[in-house]
This record gives C-alpha cells, sequence and structure tokens, in this order.
C-alpha cells in the first residue's frame, strides 16, 4: 500500500490524522497524554491537545 501524501509538514503527527488511522482506538492511553491538559484547539476539526505540534491550526485556548 502506497504512504499518502501529507497535505502539510507534520500532518502525521496531527490529531486529525491521527483520528483517521483508529490511533484513538488503538493507542488510547497515548492518545489520552496529547490531549491530557489540553491548551489549544484546531480550528479546522476543533480537536484540542497539549502541544500546537500536534494540530493543523492550533490557536491557543
Amino acid at each position: 500500500m502506497a504512504k499518502a501524501d501529507m497535505p502539510h509538514a507534520g500532518h502525521d503527527k496531527h490529531l486529525c490524522y491521527l483520528n483517521n488511522l483508529g490511533f484513538q482506538i488503538s493507542n488510547p492511553k497515548a492518545y489520552k497524554e496529547l490531549v491530557k491538559d489540553g491548551k489549544f484547539m484546531c480550528k479546522v476539526c476543533g480537536r484540542v491537545a497539549a502541544d500546537e505540534n500536534n494540530l493543523c491550526k492550533p490557536v491557543k485556548l
């Protein structure tokens, strides 16, 4: 299977991409660490993360 083209650098670490892969189901403990004590929200998908680098368009909460 060919690797999908990413829309921008670092997208493979963003929650929208990880959710589409089912990361929250296959790795719930690691996923919880990404969202625990969320400080940023993505303007595109609305997901919240502790680190702005895990979102496509982060804005501070």
